[in-house]
């Protein structure tokens, strides 16, 4: 809005992430691009981050931005922007807590959260990449003229061959990463507190650590 630019939302998914592209045109996005088709699904983070940069690559006009989130909620593996920058030969910065970019520049003045609570500051060229650390700002709400345009706005239904991608490409088909299993980490036993006087609780803890522990 500062700079009159256009705002295009793009999903990679199930039927289901229509419902976040939806919320994404309701707060202002001109249109939303959902890379929907079932060979898209499965797919590790460079398989994701290849159909992503793919959707970005085919549009008529370039983008000057940008901005994924840091990490998904299942998988978590921090990658999917660095994929999609190192396809499009941008320049890439992740964990960014602020943005500022002036009308005309050609670059972008970033601040990036370090270990330690520090940030960094630096700008960068554009056209970029930036994986959004949680927190950056507070999202507006959706006003209810935005909620109703939405609903006549676009989302455009995209497969592999859209974009110049086989279907093995993409997907499962097109990952290098093989999830073998997920599960919680095994808990150790719960704590044992022994009860009585110092001396009775010594002797109990005694026998423990000879008899089960074998320790003593």
């Amino acid at each position: 809005e500062k700079t009159g630019g256009e705002v295009v939302v793009f999903s990679l998914g199930p039927e289901r992430v229509r419902e976040a592209l939806r919320k994404g045109l309701a707060l202002g996005a001109s249109r939303a691009v959902h890379l929907s088709d079932p060979a898209f699904l499965g797919g590790d983070s460079l398989a994701t981050g290849r159909a992503l940069a793919a959707a970005l690559a085919q549009e008529e006009e370039p983008f000057d931005l940008v901005l994924t989130g840091s990490q998904s909620d299942d998988a978590g593996y921090d990658s999917t922007g660095s994929v999609i920058a190192g396809h499009l030969g941008w320049p890439h910065a992740w964990l960014v807590m602020g943005v500022e970019v002036e009308e005309g520049e050609k670059s972008a003045k970033v601040k990036r959260e370090m270990e330690s609570g520090m940030n960094e500051i630096f700008r960068l060229g554009l056209p970029a990449v930036l994986e959004i650390q949680a927190g950056i700002n507070q999202p507006r709400y959706a006003s209810l003229k935005g909620i109703m345009q939405a609903k006549k706005k676009e989302i455009r239904e995209t497969g592999p061959d859209d974009f110049g991608l086989a279907a093995t490409d993409v997907g499962a088909a097109g990952s290098r990463l093989e999830i073998l299993s997920v599960a919680f980490p095994e808990t150790g036993k719960a704590a044992e507190i022994f009860e009585g006087d110092p001396a009775a609780a010594a002797a109990q803890l005694v026998e423990k650590l000879q008899k089960e522990a074998r320790v003593l």
